[in-house]
């Protein structure tokens, strides 16, 4: 939080306790814990794994049944204190800002130093393999939250004398530190990450998988009605059930023969039955 200009968190409270080995063996992708400070704001603090279509969509949604909960029936509006939602990703939400720490507030399109209110942040810490190994480079990054982002990246994969260097002056993370050997330190739950592992790369393949998919469909349906439009322009009309063909065919390479057929045919008779 320092790093965006704000002022740190010097005392909080957990108000959702987890266990993290079942957080672990449960395979679910995000992690949610809600923190109030001793000024009663709130933060939601996530941390998502793996890609989802509707993800900003539920960020802004936790965001929102986070701030709304605060109000009990005969509550008054200034009693809302602000929430502050951080999210840790391994992807890159906006991968057209190259940075690591993404900042949203509430602001005026006509002028963006006018804030519309406090009450609403959104930082995303985008720790993604492409800006991981670019983290000491990065520019605008205060050094205290430098260390924290290298142990959140590399944490699991640093050598104890590594880790000894750069948690030398930091005795927060080396209490983190610590606490991260114990748990890597369980047979079991080194067996349990290994099958959260694996279970999050199956789920990335999945959606890649549907995403190539829809793309595919989506071309052939742009040029089954391209074809559709061309031999309405040509003949005045197509029949339904030719339609109807024509947008059942997924068929790449035989679409654009049908397109080429549409000038080669005399009538739509012949290039009916080219079907």
């Amino acid at each position: 939080m320092t790093n965006a200009g704000m002022s740190p968190i010097v005392e909080a409270k957990v108000l959702n306790p987890f266990n993290i080995k079942e957080f672990v063996v449960s395979k679910r992708i995000v992690l949610d814990v809600r923190v109030r400070n001793k000024r009663d704001w709130l933060y939601d603090i996530k941390v998502q794994t793996t890609r989802h279509p509707a993800f900003t969509n539920r960020v802004l949604y936790y965001w929102a049944d986070t701030y709304s909960s605060q109000m009990s029936r005969g509550d008054i509006f200034t009693q809302l204190r602000p929430v502050i939602s951080i999210i840790l990703t391994r992807f890159p939400v906006f991968s057209q800002i190259p940075k690591v720490h993404v900042v949203f507030e509430l602001r005026a399109r006509e002028n963006p130093k006018i804030v519309m209110t406090n009450q609403a942040q959104f930082h995303f810490l985008q720790l993604a393999e492409s800006i991981k190994q670019q983290l000491n480079s990065l520019e605008g990054i205060r050094p205290d939250f430098l260390d924290w982002l290298n142990f959140f990246a590399f944490g699991g994969e640093k050598s104890e004398v590594e880790m000894a260097a750069l948690t030398h002056d930091n005795p927060l993370i080396q209490e983190a530190y610590a606490e991260l050997q114990r748990f890597y330190g369980d047979h079991e739950t080194r067996e349990r990450m290994r099958d959260l592992r694996r279970f999050i790369v199956d789920y990335e393949l999945g959606i890649n998988a549907s995403k190539e998919e829809a793309m595919a469909q989506g071309m052939a349906s742009g040029k089954a009605d391209s074809i559709i439009f061309m031999l309405t322009h040509r003949y005045g009309f197509v029949p339904q059930d030719v339609q109807k063909v024509l947008l059942s065919i997924t068929d790449i390479a035989r679409l654009d023969a049908l397109m080429a057929l549409v000038y080669d045919s005399k009538s739509m008779d012949e290039f009916v039955s080219s079907l």
